[in-house]
């Protein structure tokens, strides 16, 4: 993550930081994406070779596609969390900021501001801040003031949002849910569904497709009831 400079800093304007800058420089937001793309491929083929050696190469393409989706759910719900601290960190550290400036403290020549890769908009705002308070002589402690009830007031938003979208997602991983029970019911009739969709050419098929659709379907539903600034 790049430093935003503020004014001239020769002139010995502020200068808004990330903190994780200073620590030896941050992962790059490619090398953030690759790491978890080769974890999910990683996943995915260990997945289908073991469920191919197991149980044929039906079983290894549900084990396949099933593992990645699970383990994609578990890396984005961490990574979540993780954007979710970081934020919190960086909305405190503004308003301590405005606290110190209504105080009467001077200005900090480095003004930390947490961020994550691709979400740094406090800082951004905050660089904006300092340059606007710098030329025109704009009460800064006011303007940080500003930019923290916005950004708490767009978190509580957020927040109801992924609330009503809930239902919802409860309700998909409800529908994917379902063919279990299907398999539980033809146990129920004295049938042999595993054997039939592991072993079977038509089984197989629709085994194979059956797992493509559900995995699309809760790919969809997730995007449809993602909230705007998560990973999902």
């Amino acid at each position: 993550m790049s430093t935003v400079r503020p004014g001239h800093v020769d002139n010995g304007d502020p200068q808004v930081t990330d903190p994780d800058d200073r620590e030896g420089g941050a992962p790059s937001a490619t090398a953030g994406v690759r790491g978890p793309a080769r974890l999910l491929l990683l996943v995915c083929l260990v997945g289908a070779g073991v469920g191919a050696v197991v149980a044929g190469p039906v079983a290894g393409v549900a084990m396949g596609g099933y593992g990645t989706f699970v383990v994609r759910g578990l890396l984005r719900r961490r990574a979540n969390r993780r954007a979710e601290r970081v934020r919190r960190r960086g909305l405190d550290q503004l308003c301590g900021l405005a606290a110190d400036l209504r105080a009467g403290l001077p200005v900090p020549p480095v003004i930390d501001i947490a961020s994550t890769a691709g979400a740094d908009r406090l800082r951004q705002l905050t660089s904006a801040a300092v340059r606007l308070a710098d030329r025109t002589g704009a009460p800064l402690a006011e303007l940080v003031e500003r930019i923290e009830a916005d950004a708490r007031a767009t978190d509580r938003g957020l927040a109801a949002a992924a609330a009503q979208a809930a239902g919802a997602r409860a309700t998909a991983w409800l529908l994917a849910a379902l063919p279990v029970g299907g398999i539980g019911l033809g146990y129920g009739i004295g049938v042999d569904p595993v054997a039939v969709l592991l072993h079977d050419t038509v089984g197989g098929i629709c085994a194979i497709v059956a797992v493509a659709l559900q995995v699309v379907g809760l790919l969809w539903a997730e995007r449809l009831g993602g909230a705007p600034g998560r990973a999902g």
